[in-house]
């Protein structure tokens, strides 16, 4: 294991009733920090008492946004071992988005070592209802206190915890997407594959003009020829086409979601038909007239499985809807698959559950 330092806590909080708390409001006790500075490269790893940070005013991530991000969960798993779901691949995603942004590259060993501690420590906050996770934190940013435009010499690794809830308070239920074609996230050549807090500025306006005609997200479209799906502000979409798992291809303008992954790697173990690759409006409204879009439904760390009942098109005027609205079968058994993994309720034969500490 990684040589991480280690500062007490005087005090320990209460934890919260975490069926009270939405996502992402309460932190845990501790967290990881590791600095970088240009010539000394990423030193002092740490595991410290949770507490706010002081930045310059002319900290140049406020002012440029050199920054990156991943989110990942670790959960009870069989009532006495605490596990993270995939955190090798997402300790990878990260250094992809560094390398994206000009950030330095991590050590991913001393950082998988790091978060093992750390969860290890803070077991005591992963919650053990069901759907219930701490969700996890890594970010990157730029620490120089610096206005001019370049890229800074240092930079700030944290790793902070979130006890969360289920994602759905009121059961797992479909959502209502509307397919964005005024708007533009991301073009092939800029940041669309990095998890870097840009893109989720970038989808904020278009998903307050999607809540005001009634749906819970956007899908985007490609940003020149507006016609080829992209990805859902906060996860991958994937499509059931006459018994196929259709997703779009990875070409720069979308995340490479680590459950979409998951999704893909499992639906091949079950013998479906997977295809990544570019799907335009026009197919998925042909395949829907012709009744061969079977089921839609985002993947995504949060959700996990976000089944759609409803995809609004054209500013809304067309709609599809599937499965009465109601949770296709395919993504149920997904859903319960993948959950069934995080718990130890299904066995992991994919190598996905990283033990961080037992009970």
């Amino acid at each position: 294991m990684a040589d991480v330092r280690f500062v007490k806590a005087d005090t320990l909080k209460a934890k919260p009733d975490v069926t009270k708390i939405g996502f992402g409001t309460h932190f845990s006790d501790y967290m990881f920090v590791m600095d970088y500075e240009e010539g000394k490269g990423w030193y002092d790893p740490r595991i410290v008492p949770y507490e706010d940070i002081k930045v310059s005013p002319a900290n140049t991530t406020l002012h440029y946004g050199q920054a990156i991000f991943e989110g990942c969960k670790a959960y009870r798993y069989k009532g006495n071992k605490a596990v993270v779901f995939r955190a090798k691949d997402h300790i990878a995603r990260l250094n992809k988005s560094a390398k994206i942004l000009d950030i330095p590259q991590v050590d991913e060993k001393l950082v998988y070592d790091a978060l093992m501690q750390l969860i290890n420590i803070e077991k005591d906050w992963i919650p053990d209802g069901p759907g219930q996770s701490l969700y996890i934190r890594p970010f990157i940013f730029a620490n120089d206190p610096y206005l001019g435009v370049s890229v800074s010499k240092c930079y700030k690794l944290m790793i902070i915890l979130s006890p969360v809830a289920a994602y759905y308070a009121h059961g797992f239920a479909p959502v209502k997407i509307m397919v964005e074609d005024t708007y533009v996230r991301a073009v092939r050549g800029g940041l669309g594959a990095a998890k870097t807090p840009a893109n989720y500025a970038a989808s904020l306006h278009a998903g307050l003009v999607a809540h005001e005609k009634g749906y819970d997200q956007t899908l985007w479209l490609d940003g020149v020829e507006r016609k080829y799906i992209g990805e859902v502000g906060s996860m991958n979409i994937l499509f059931k086409i006459d018994n196929k798992i259709v997703t779009p291809e990875l070409d720069g303008t979308i995340l490479d979601g680590i459950t979409r992954r998951t999704v893909l790697q499992v639906a091949k173990a079950w013998g479906y038909e997977v295809e990544e690759r570019r799907i335009s409006t026009d197919e998925l409204l042909q395949a829907y007239k012709d009744g061969k879009l079977e089921e839609v439904f985002g993947s995504g760390t949060a959700a996990v499985i976000s089944p759609v009942g409803e995809l609004g098109y054209d500013n809304a005027d067309t709609k599809m809807v599937f499965n009465d609205g109601k949770i296709g079968p395919f993504a149920q058994k997904m859903y319960d698959y993948i959950d069934g993994l995080h718990t130890g309720e299904v066995e992991d034969t994919f190598g996905f559950i990283d033990v961080a500490g037992q009970y």
